[in-house]
């Protein structure tokens, strides 16, 4: 019975390893101090959501140091390499299956995307502290079958300065890892990626500008997205590479599709319908078109019950009319 029941664990999981016919209705997990419960996972499988991005962090403590520190016991546990497995393995017990998204933080909230060094040493220095830390989480996307691993997120100016050293990383993760491979490239970024074909997926953290207006409509926000759209559909082609979502998401708030990528703690008012008319826009205009893989939505707090709600204007969809247009386009898009 025992033997069995490991059996049946690893064919769970070797099935969520295997690419979904479907898109890729996804959440981005956010990391706790705490394991992830059954009572986690089940918010998740309420809105139809397939797949979670879990994201482990990587720190710098000072701008310009090319030095990366991970996996310590001063980390949350969700943010840890113990953690990690721990959430994947939850998730996938429960059919849910997973990207693994190691992620840097930066002294400060310092923009990723503007990362450099100062000298030749210290970018040295960086490039083999990254690979030591992608490395050690690529290994453990191939100890957990994980269905996609994100070797990067909004790094722009490390990929420009260090093309080669990106090519090489790439080829060092294949060696691990068996799965499919992407990069998350910020929404202003992506044009300029340059190893997209060595890749499986275009990768968007998909803030783009829609609107200007307080409460966009869904109709103008599905006009703004036209010619985003339409640039984002001919590098599929180009590269002949479908696209995912790493990140699509907005707050709840005034202005919502203005600048979505702001997080600062500004005092915008709520607005629910707001954020609800831009997710209802992304659905309409990508989920249904099959160059489009699906994406991960940002963010979603493990404790549900208490995250989000009608008096919150931050990203998560938890507890607002947002949550509900997610549960219904998912479930149209299993």
């Amino acid at each position: 019975m025992k033997k069995f029941g490991v059996v049946l664990l690893l064919l769970l999981q070797w099935g969520c390893a295997v690419q979904k016919a479907g898109k890729i209705n996804g959440v981005s997990f956010v990391g706790s101090r705490e394991a992830a419960s059954q009572a986690h996972v089940d918010a998740l499988l309420d809105i139809y959501a397939d797949y979670a991005a879990v994201m482990p962090f990587g720190f710098i403590r000072e701008v310009g140091s090319p030095e990366i520190i991970f996996d310590t016991d001063r980390q949350w546990f969700g943010e840890t390499r113990q953690g990690a497995r721990q959430y994947i393995e939850t998730l996938q017990q429960n059919g849910v299956s997973v990207m693994l998204k190691p992620q840097l933080w930066i002294w400060r909230g310092v923009f990723t995307g503007d990362l450099e060094m100062a000298s030749e040493a210290d970018w040295k220095a960086l490039e083999a502290s990254y690979s030591r830390f992608i490395l050690n989480f690529a290994d453990l996307a191939e100890e957990t079958q994980v269905s996609l691993f994100c070797i990067g997120t909004e790094l722009e100016e490390f990929v420009k300065a260090r093309p080669g050293y990106w090519q090489d990383l790439i080829a060092q993760v294949r060696q691990r890892y068996s799965g499919k491979i992407t990069y998350a490239a910020n929404w202003d970024e992506y044009g300029r990626t340059p190893f997209w074909k060595s890749l499986d997926f275009i990768g968007i953290d998909a803030y783009f500008p829609l609107s200007e207006s307080r409460e966009p409509g869904v109709e103008e926000l599905r006009e703004g997205w036209k010619k985003w759209k339409e640039d984002i559909h001919a590098l599929s082609l180009a590269v002949g590479r479908p696209v995912l979502f790493t990140e699509y998401g907005y707050r709840s708030m005034d202005y919502t599709a203005k600048k979505p990528w702001l997080v600062d703690r500004n005092q915008e008012r709520v607005n629910l319908q707001a954020q609800a008319n831009a997710k209802t826009a992304l659905f309409e205009e990508f989920w249904g078109e099959d160059w489009f893989a699906g994406g991960f939505v940002w963010k979603w707090f493990i404790h549900h019950p208490v995250s989000g709600g009608p008096g919150d204007n931050r990203f998560t969809p938890q507890n607002k009319p947002a949550q509900e247009v997610i549960r219904t386009y998912y479930r149209l898009h299993q």
